[in-house]
């Protein structure tokens, strides 16, 4: 796994980390009603899903982590394959985006740019 690779990954990982905080923490902030598209009288009913999906980006968080990890203490195959996984997973997962909501269109951008340009390092 090159440099460039391991960089990004770890600083992707940082970035889902944060919003793991927003998602699972925060998402009754007002301030991230316009990032969620969320109103104060739906954040009942968005807890499910936005506590679900920020532990989801932690968990993806992590494995990019122990991919970075694993590929640099010998284990190449093992973390490379981490790696690659996460970075599909998230390409896939932007394009989800904006194809169920285009007012999501910028959350989409800032998911799978940085998830398909660590995707094609890894190819």
């Amino acid at each position: 796994m090159s440099t460039a690779a391991q960089v990004l990954a770890i600083f992707i990982a940082v970035v889902l980390v944060g919003v793991f905080v927003m998602e699972a923490i925060l998402y009754r902030h007002p301030k991230l009603y316009p990032l969620f598209l969320t109103k104060r009288e739906d954040l009942d009913a968005v807890r499910m899903w936005t506590v679900n999906m920020g532990w989801y980006n932690l968990s993806t968080a992590a494995a990019l982590v122990i991919g970075v990890i694993l590929a640099a203490n010998g284990h190449e195959s093992a973390g490379g394959a981490l790696v690659t996984f996460t970075a599909a997973q998230h390409t896939c997962m932007a394009v989800v985006l904006v194809v169920s909501e285009r007012r999501l269109w910028l959350n989409a951008l800032m998911e799978g740019i940085p998830a398909a340009v660590l995707l094609i390092l890894m190819l």
